[in-house]
């Protein structure tokens, strides 16, 4: 009572059927994440990279004004030639500012006598981490009586 029936001619079995396309596209698939996963890493790194570059060049940058603030702050010039200023940090952070007298006006009058102005200009070089430089110029003043 429980007679087999023939199959069909054109009928295959289940496992002669599959020719492995699924494996194939599921290997394509894997292929493309993992290629846009580590275009992303790489991206990351490289913008971690640029951030750092970044603040090295913030810390040369502040210290070479730090260098400039000190110089100005401690009266390190001169009218009777350059004066120097080498500031030493850590390994990392050095500074050094270079002080140099332009000229004098006088053009300013008071009641007890001549007052001239002092022109200077100043160069700082900072420099940060990994080598990071930084230069800044600035000029500056200072109004007192001529000797």
């Amino acid at each position: 009572m429980n007679a087999r029936r023939p199959l069909p001619q054109n009928w295959t079995s289940p496992r002669k059927a599959q020719t492995g396309a699924t494996l194939i596209v599921g290997l394509v698939l894997l292929l493309v994440l993992t290629v846009v996963g580590v275009s992303g890493m790489n991206m990351a790194t490289m913008e971690v990279q640029m951030a750092a570059n970044t603040q090295f060049q913030q810390d040369a940058f502040q210290a070479a004004e730090d260098a400039i603030d000190i110089a100005i702050g401690n009266r390190v010039y001169s009218t009777n030639g350059p004066r120097t200023v080498n500031l030493l940090g850590t390994p990392d952070y050095d500074r050094r500012a270079v002080t140099t007298y332009r000229m004098n006006t006088t053009s300013f009058g008071s009641s007890t006598g001549e007052l001239d102005a002092f022109h200077f200009d100043i160069t700082a070089v900072g420099r940060g981490p990994r080598n990071a430089l930084s230069q800044h110029s600035q000029s500056f003043y200072v109004v007192g009586r001529a000797l």
